[in-house]
């Protein structure tokens, strides 16, 4: 399959244009190929991929076909569809998205769901509603979500790159919840060792792929997103050690820890666990696929 060059004086339809443009994608090996360029059209066009279909002989400009190929031949490079059009889903709400941030998962929705639970369960924080803290927070994603379902909470969200908490700042806006959620830099609790504050639960998807495999993840992984978001160190552990071992510090009577990370890494984050005697009780929740995704730790 060959795309429309530039010059070319034809005019295009969308089924045509979709047909031609998915084959292309197909040989560069790309996945959903598809899908992928319904969404790219959709984003040219700015309507919903339904119309898409609905529409289906309808007859592109130029310039649409002209800007459908530019994206199309970054989607052949294995760039992330959701650097391409600037956006993700995640809790039902689309986010802001670009190469400073890692892209939200649908895994990381499990970590929303149980500390929504657990907050169900405590509902006795202070006046003023739990406290709530999201550490690595990258775009936001899980930070925003919580607020949306808990509007009297107060989170807290830390992060050590400038250009995250930038993409954050503005899902926050979006979202309307930028006065309940408090943005600051820095490297996981650092910067809130001097306030004294004490959370009731604390979550965190941090960097915990094994520098070891970092170039065995898919290629858009590896050459597109932010390493400092995915690389744990050896063994992934680097942060999820740090936070396990200087949560209590920072967490409330009763309060909860909460962290996304492989399945392989939970029988050492029982052994910190185990060592650390300010935690009462562990548990680990499944993803949807049967795997060990969050593991959380009661405090004191």
């Amino acid at each position: 399959m060959i795309l429309p060059h530039p010059m070319e004086k034809r005019t295009w339809s969308i089924k045509e244009l979709l047909f031609v443009a998915a084959g292309y994608l197909q040989e560069k090996g790309v996945s959903n190929p598809r899908l992928d360029a319904e969404v790219l059209l959709a984003h040219v066009l700015g309507v919903e991929r339904i119309t898409l279909y609905l529409e289906f002989d309808r007859p592109l400009t130029a310039g649409e076909v002209s800007s459908f190929r530019r994206l199309v031949k970054r989607r052949a490079d294995h760039e992330p569809l959701q650097y391409i059009t600037g956006k993700q889903e995640f809790w039902s709400l689309e986010f802001t998205v670009n190469p400073h941030v890692l892209i939200p998962r649908p895994e990381s929705e499990l970590l929303v769901e149980h500390a929504l639970r657990v907050c169900g369960e405590l509902n006795k924080g202070e006046e003023g509603g739990l406290r709530i803290l999201d550490l690595c927070t990258g775009c936001g994603a899980i930070a925003v979500s919580i607020a949306k379902e808990l509007p009297q909470a107060q989170v807290w969200a830390t992060d050590c790159s400038g250009e995250a908490l930038t993409v954050a700042r503005i899902n926050t806006e979006r979202h309307g919840v930028a006065s309940r959620v408090k943005l600051v830099r820095g490297e996981l609790f650092e910067p809130l060792r001097s306030q004294g504050s004490k959370f009731h639960v604390i979550v965190s998807n941090p960097p915990y792929v094994a520098t070891e495999d970092l170039e065995t993840l898919p290629r858009q992984v590896r050459d597109y997103e932010p390493r400092q978001a995915l690389d744990g160190g050896p063994g992934g552990m680097v942060f999820i050690e740090r936070i396990i071992k200087e949560a209590p510090d920072f967490l409330a009577p009763s309060g909860r820890v909460m962290i996304e990370m492989d399945a392989r890494q939970t029988a050492r984050a029982r052994e910190l666990v185990g060592s650390v005697s300010a935690y009462r009780a562990w548990d680990v929740i499944k993803d949807y696929g049967g795997l060990d995704r969050v593991f959380i730790a009661g405090g004191r």
